[in-house]
């Protein structure tokens, strides 16, 4: 089965395999182009590296990354502003370069309520990559930044407040707040069963998150087969372009 172009936009150097890893891999393994934005860290870093081996596990080419410092680590950019410090503008000019090059027919990013525990990177990465999508289809917007790509849709990354027991448990235990979405916003319901393992890889791929004991590879590296498979085996999205998709989904479709 063919399927849809996909570019991810995310924070942080392992968002990309905990958030959409799944659909990451089942739409490399059926041909289509993927790739993956990756906000903050510099990169001549070790995350950078481990981002590096993630996605190549992926499937998903090579690293993206905006170099901007992560607001909880200010020695992950040096010299560079935090991403929420940056001038708008400027993110999102470097951000619409990326889709304009390379013209995805589905972008994927973090929900509002910045993925589960509110990091603000990932709320301003929700916030930036929602600008930078419509502007890649407007010819007079960063004109420089290459010829005009509108995207056919548009999902960020969620979690139904129906589907965090198993996670939510997990957060709790290191005092991690949880943000869910109201079920009914939830469009996509994706089964990646199929690709969990790779999944699981290219999470471990991120080693200094699985090595410390508060970041959700370490937590989830700590759990039974079976629990890590049920939280891994789904992946939720909500369709933010202005042409939604009848009824549940069960696919990411453009």
């Amino acid at each position: 089965m063919s399927r849809p172009s996909l570019l991810g936009v995310f924070a942080h150097p392992d968002d990309e395999s905990l958030l959409a890893g799944g659909v990451l891999a089942q739409h490399a393994a059926a041909g289509a182009a993927t790739a993956v934005v990756t906000a903050t860290w510099a990169p001549d870093t070790r995350r950078a590296a481990e981002l590096a081996d993630a996605l190549a596990v992926l499937g998903a080419g090579k690293p993206r990354m905006l170099g901007y410092a992560d607001a909880r680590v200010p020695q992950s950019a040096s010299g560079m502003p935090r991403l929420c410090d940056a001038p708008l503008d400027d993110v999102v000019d470097v951000l619409v370069r990326h889709i304009r090059e390379l013209r995805p027919d589905i972008v994927v990013t973090h929900d509002a309520y910045g993925q589960l525990t509110g990091h603000p990177d990932h709320i301003h990465t929700h916030r930036v990559t929602l600008l930078a999508v419509h502007a890649a289809g407007l010819r007079h917007l960063y004109p420089h930044a290459g010829a005009p790509w509108q995207p056919s849709a548009l999902y960020v990354a969620t979690h139904p407040e129906w589907g965090i027991d198993d996670l939510g448990s997990l957060l709790q235990r290191v005092g991690k707040t949880i943000h869910s979405a109201p079920d009914e916003q939830v469009t996509a319901t994706v089964d990646v069963g199929p690709w969990v393992q790779t999944k699981w890889r290219a999470i471990l791929a991120h080693r200094s998150q699985v090595e410390s004991q508060r970041p959700l590879p370490a937590l989830r590296s700590g759990l039974t087969a079976d629990a890590r498979h049920r939280i891994l085996a789904t992946e939720w999205f909500t369709r933010l372009d202005t042409k939604p998709a009848p009824g549940l989904q069960r696919d990411l479709t453009p």
